[in-house]
């Protein structure tokens, strides 16, 4: 089932909201300072390929505060509108019966898209 979803998933837009993170990686990447935004986009863009399976989870590594500074950071540069996104798409699909599966993986994208620092995308 969880093949068949992200099949779903990609032909109905997952690939085109992979691509998008993925460019927005690519010009965040062309400064040093979009750098650690850029890697945090790939994961977005990761999950976004084939969310089905795949769960966010903490990481286990200590950062002390700078994943919450750049958790901020990232908050008011863009991560609010991107949350915003996944959760219109998850309210949109989640008032059909048939879409709540989708909706449940924009949810899981929100959630990730508000605080993408500190956590670590595995695959089931």
């Amino acid at each position: 089932m969880k093949f068949l979803g992200n099949i779903i998933w990609l032909i109905f837009g997952g690939f085109a909201v992979a691509i998008e993170y993925f460019a927005a990686s690519l010009i965040l990447f062309a400064t040093i300072i979009g750098i650690p935004f850029g890697i945090q986009t790939i994961k977005l863009g990761i999950l976004a390929i084939w969310p089905f399976g795949s769960e966010v989870v903490q990481t286990q590594q200590p950062s002390g505060c700078l994943n919450t500074a750049m958790n901020i950071l990232w908050f008011f540069i863009g991560g609010f509108w991107i949350m915003l996104t996944h959760l219109f798409f998850g309210v949109l699909l989640f008032i059909t019966i048939i879409g709540i599966p989708w909706a449940n993986q924009h949810f899981k994208l929100a959630g990730l898209a508000l605080t993408p620092f500190g956590r670590d995308i595995i695959t089931k």
